[in-house]
């Protein structure tokens, strides 16, 4: 099976295949100027801004959990109070 490429080979190709090169062929070029239209329409549009609501309301959700983690550690520290009261007691 020593087959060479050269001017008097010939290419057997259907109707069929060709036409679904060709739809493959315009299809990824579609697709890159698309994706480059987008890449461009992107950098021309403004960066998105935190709006005022948005801010406030992770201040807040911010603000909740340190207040959650104080009375966690409160609560800890009273347990700690307690249980050096009770290893005092058994001493």
């Amino acid at each position: 099976m020593d087959k060479k490429l050269n001017e008097e080979t010939t290419l057997n190709l259907k109707i069929e295949t060709i036409g679904g090169i060709a739809v493959l062929i315009f299809t990824l070029a579609s697709m890159w100027f698309m994706l480059q239209a987008d890449i461009a329409e992107a950098k021309i549009l403004p960066r998105p801004e935190v709006s005022k609501v948005e801010f406030d309301l992770k201040d807040q959700n911010i603000k909740a959990s340190i207040e959650n983690t104080e009375k966690t550690v409160d609560e800890i520290k009273l347990r700690m109070i307690r249980l050096e009261n009770k290893i005092d007691d058994l001493k």
